[in-house]
């Protein structure tokens, strides 16, 4: 997914809870998008997600296949 297309989905979903990102190689995480880095020189934007059992998990945005909002 384009950078400013995951962005442009993430943004309202920031904070919220039974968020699903499905990667590029099959991966799903659900849980709470709880940080969005975008700004960082010589880094890959991603979002990290905080799953059920406290785990945060770092996606960088070039690898976001899908984003599905169930709340």
């Amino acid at each position: 997914m384009e950078i400013s297309k995951a962005l442009a989905a993430l943004q309202p979903l920031y904070g919220k809870d039974n968020v699903e990102i499905i990667t590029l190689d099959g991966r799903r995480v659900r849980g709470k998008v709880w940080s969005m880095k975008t700004t960082q020189a010589l880094t890959t934007p991603s979002v990290k997600i905080e799953c059920a059992n406290g785990e945060i998990v770092k996606i960088p945005f070039p690898s976001i296949a899908e984003i599905k909002d169930y709340n």
